[in-house]
C-alpha cells in the first residue's frame, strides 16, 4: 500500500495557551495545490519565507490533541521544530529526478540517465 501520511515527534514541541505540550503528529504528502495556492497569499508576496508556514499548515494533519493545525500554530513553533518539519517535508515529498534506462550502443553497458525537464 502506498504511504501518504507520516508520523513525527517534534524535538521541542508546541505549547498551547493552556501550557499543554503537543509534540507527536502526522504530516501527509503534499499535493500540487499545497504548493501553488499559498503563492497567491499576500503574506507570501510580501515575504517569501512565509510560504513554508502556509504549506506546513496545509500538510500537517495532526499535532498532539489539537483539533486543528493552522497558521497560528505553525507561527508559534520553536525554530528547532520548524526546521525539523521543513526537513521532513522535503524528505517525504522529494521524488528526485526520474531516470531513463539506457544502453550504450558501443559496449552494451546498461545505465540510468536522470531526466531533467528544465
Amino acid at each position: 500500500m502506498f504511504k501518504t501520511e507520516y508520523e513525527f515527534s517534534l524535538p521541542k514541541g508546541y505549547v498551547d495557551e493552556a501550557g499543554t505540550l503537543h509534540n507527536k503528529g502526522k504530516m501527509r504528502l503534499a499535493t500540487a495545490a499545497d504548493e501553488i495556492v499559498p503563492l497567491r497569499d499576500p503574506r507570501v508576496q510580501q515575504n517569501s519565507s512565509y510560504l513554508t508556514v502556509l504549506i506546513l499548515a496545509r500538510v500537517i494533519t495532526k499535532l498532539g490533541a489539537l483539533d486543528y493545525v493552522g497558521v497560528d500554530v505553525i507561527e508559534k513553533l520553536f525554530t528547532a521544530d520548524l526546521a525539523f518539519l521543513q526537513d521532513m517535508y522535503q524528505r517525504i515529498n522529494d521524488a528526485g529526478l526520474p531516470n531513463v534506462h539506457a544502453v550504450c550502443p558501443s559496449c552494451s553497458h546498461k545505465f540510468d540517465v536522470p531526466v531533467n525537464f528544465t
